[in-house]
């Protein structure tokens, strides 16, 4: 005859067992709504890039147009302006994360560095820069007067070289990594640039593509440098390019006012729908390449007791 703990337990074992089911699929469900609630706005801006203006003018966005037409995609590619554009952006984001990622990661392992006599001090004057500003005004002067960086691609480029708040990140990083690393090395003869660059950058390879990506994110969606110091328009990168697109075509359509039929509409809408999938489509591409670093972000540099 079964015992009444034995029983007991096993009854609370069931109890649990559908407990935890109970619990993993509701985690289940309420993944997925977020997930859904998350995509159906990339979809509708998606979508209706392929509709007609008269649908969108008659139904408003929908999920799934009856109407479709490549109208805005055309008036987008007529223009050899993007393509120019598209170079300058690509140029700028890759150029600009590679000298970004060299000064910051640098700047950052000093700052983090035992041995620098002045580190507490560069730590605090880095500090002050993310509070206080040189304003508008001084800002323009130097890149467009001292350094005489007007109408030059780099004016899109060096500002943004070093970024206080990055350079703190791979700080508390830096300093994750066991320091008996460098002092090995030192003894075995090493120069601090062997150090850094064979065994702290490969150390801390997840930190760095994840900083990375945020400078990537920064040079690609970044406008209001050309908007400061950009006249040329074969250098305006691509989001100046859609913003002047988008204010030719809304000017437009506000001149011709009601005598503009659905036939002759300029597709502003599809417009602003296209030129949102041009620019977000190949940063969201390059998200699941370095998707695993986030994860091994998390574990890395831990010391085992």
């Amino acid at each position: 005859m079964e015992q009444p703990a034995l029983r007991k337990r096993r009854n609370l074992d069931v109890e649990y067992t559908w407990t935890g089911r109970l619990f993993t699929w509701s985690g289940y469900i309420l993944v997925a709504l977020f997930t859904i609630f998350c995509l159906v706005p990339f979809w509708m801006v998606l979508i209706n890039s392929f509709a007609a203006e008269k649908e969108i003018m008659t139904n408003g966005f929908q999920l799934f147009p009856a109407d479709f037409s490549l109208d805005a995609y055309k008036m987008l590619f007529k223009s050899n302006q993007i393509y120019s554009s598209y170079f300058v952006t690509i140029f700028v984001t890759i150029v600009g994360t590679v000298l970004a990622m060299l000064v910051t990661s640098m700047y950052a392992y000093v700052l983090a560095h035992r041995k620098v006599k002045y580190r507490n001090f560069l730590s605090f004057m880095t500090y002050l820069t993310m509070i206080f500003g040189a304003g508008l005004v001084g800002f323009y002067i130097t890149i467009a007067i001292y350094l005489d960086l007007k109408d030059s691609i780099w004016a899109l480029i060096l500002p943004y070289l070093l970024n206080p708040f990055f350079a703190f990140i791979l700080v508390a990083f830096y300093r994750s990594v066991p320091y008996e690393l460098n002092e090995a090395a030192t003894v075995d003869g090493a120069s601090e640039y062997k150090i850094f660059f064979k065994i702290v950058w490969p150390i801390s390879l997840p930190a760095i593509s994840t900083v990375s990506l945020f400078y990537a994110l920064t040079f690609w969606n970044d406008f209001w440098l050309s908007l400061l110091f950009i006249d040329n328009h074969k250098l305006h990168p691509l989001q100046i390019m859609l913003r002047q697109l988008i204010s030719n075509a809304n000017m437009k359509q506000y001149v011709a006012g009601a005598a503009m039929d659905y036939a002759q509409a300029i597709p502003t809408y599809g417009l602003q729908m296209a030129t949102v999938c041009l620019t977000i489509g190949p940063i969201i591409l390059l998200y699941p390449f370095v998707q695993k670093f986030f994860v091994k972000g998390i574990t890395i540099g831990a010391v085992k007791g």
